[in-house]
């Protein structure tokens, strides 16, 4: 049976090198913690009274900049980079982010989730604002 001490000192952030031949080279990709995906999911999502809504403007760029580290483990781009990342290649975002969800246990069921109905969400957010 773990204890407090067991669970707090688990090493249970994981990550892993990606290769982005668009940017000549790799960047080593981690999970995010519990408080790093609330932030995360609290930045794509806004409420207003029952009416839940999915805004994914940047939200490749954003998940890249919590996510890309150098080989420490330190973050490699500030909250700042988003706008400048959401210039770059959506296929090296793209594959980073994938990554990214998969380090974090981020599924599709989970986004819907976020907003209890696909569909609708897809159709509310397509337009290029």
């Amino acid at each position: 049976m773990l204890n407090r001490d067991a669970i707090l000192s688990a090493q249970d952030v994981n990550k892993k090198y990606v290769e982005i031949p668009e940017w000549g080279g790799g960047v080593y990709v981690r999970g995010m913690t519990g408080k790093e995906r609330d932030d995360y999911e609290a930045s794509i999502v806004s409420q207003k009274g029952t009416s839940t809504k999915m805004n994914m403007k940047n939200a490749r760029a954003k998940l890249v900049v919590l996510c890309t580290v150098d080989e420490e483990g330190n973050k490699i781009f500030q909250s700042g980079d988003v706008l400048a990342l959401g210039n770059k290649s959506s296929k090296a975002l793209d594959r980073i982010f994938s990554v990214a969800q998969d380090l974090s246990g981020i599924s599709k069921d989970d986004m819907d989730d976020l907003t209890g109905n696909s569909e609708e969400t897809i159709s509310e957010s397509s337009s290029f604002d």
